[in-house]
């Protein structure tokens, strides 16, 4: 995509984006993508390394909050229950859950032969949106080999659009995928970076919002045939990091936020959608085997409102990234969806 093209993408609200403008802006996290793209197999796998240590040994706090629970996601129960996170992060297709979860245990026993032994199980994270439209997901396609490339690749470079996780996705009757964005913010004093990453598989066209504007009302009138009137079967998953020292119940506070960043897109959470956030701080980590933990000052509830808003700005703004970065795709049984600058060549206009 040209450098002209991307810079049409609007910003969303007043806060400073930091100089990545992703969710590597704040400082440990990598993302990397392992794409499938073979004819009717357009899919991957996305993950999230919350720092560049043993995720199992040193656990980050972390928080869920399930707006509609239309998923097949795993590893959420034990989050809500202990707050913390012990592998990556990981993002694919529905069908893929099993053998990703398969492939994050795998890895935690390598590099930890006691766990399940002396120690305790781990608990695999992986979350998922269906690509069944583009993607043959019946194929079974992705693999535990899927998930070691994708994080063998993370770093601080992180690609949006139809990669990883997000190459088969849909949004909007558009063209989905993986997109991302950051804000810097002061919180009693100090300098805060928040950043989200999104998989964008939600949304019926007339419903889309971008930057307040109904772009995807006039986009659904242009079109020569409108089937609309299909319910909501899509799904989102919403990835926010900050460097803020919080505990796990400021994270779930911090966690609801994300839904008001994607009712301003024009989710309604509907029937069939799947939209789950979570967030987690990389201030600081909770050794494996420790019996006690001495945390740097929790931040007072009162000084969380600037992270609520960096938080609804920057998941809004990573769902506009997903549709910009996006590229149009051709998938299983000729079904094709079109990018959303494909699809409105005048979007510079329509956000007038």
């Amino acid at each position: 995509m040209s450098d002209m093209r991307l810079a049409l993408q609007p910003t969303i609200g007043v806060l400073t984006c930091g100089p990545l403008g992703t969710i590597a802006d704040v400082a440990g996290v990598r993302v990397g993508h392992c794409t499938l793209e073979d004819g009717p197999v357009q899919t991957g796998v996305t993950v999230i390394h919350p720092h560049g240590g043993d995720p199992f040994r040193g656990k980050v706090p972390a928080a869920i909050t399930v707006v509609n629970g239309f998923g097949k996601s795993i590893g959420l129960m034990q989050v809500e229950e202990l707050g913390v996170l012990e592998t990556p992060i990981a993002l694919t297709n529905t069908f893929g859950v099993g053998a990703v979860a398969e492939a994050q245990i795998r890895a935690a026993i390598r590099a930890n032969p006691q766990v399940g032994r002396e120690w305790s199980t781990v608990n695999p994270l992986v979350f998922e949106c269906n690509d069944g439209y583009l993607n043959n997901i019946q194929a079974l396609a992705v693999t535990g080999e899927h998930f070691r490339q994708a994080s063998d690749a993370a770093s601080a470079n992180v690609v949006s659009g139809s990669v990883g996780a997000g190459r088969g996705m849909s949004s909007f009757d558009l063209k989905g995928g993986i997109g991302t964005a950051s804000r810097v913010v002061s919180v009693a004093g100090k300098t805060v970076t928040l950043g989200a990453l999104v998989l964008a598989n939600f949304g019926r066209l007339p419903m889309l919002t971008l930057a307040g504007k109904p772009v995807g009302r006039i986009l659904a009138e242009r079109s020569a045939h409108a089937p609309y009137a299909k319910p909501e079967q899509g799904s989102i998953i919403m990835i926010i990091a900050v460097d803020a020292a919080l505990d796990a119940r400021q994270l779930k506070r911090l966690s609801m936020r994300a839904a008001a960043g994607l009712a301003r897109t024009g989710s309604v959470y509907g029937h069939g959608s799947g939209d789950i956030a979570l967030a987690f701080s990389t201030a600081y980590t909770i050794p494996h085997d420790a019996t006690h933990i001495s945390l740097p000052p929790i931040l007072v509830d009162t000084f969380l409102d600037p992270l609520f808003q960096a938080c609804a700005d920057s998941v809004e703004q990573a769902i506009v990234d997903a549709l910009w970065s996006a590229t149009s795709l051709s998938g299983r049984d000729g079904h094709r969806r079109l990018s959303l600058l494909d699809a409105a060549p005048d979007i510079a206009q329509l956000l007038i």
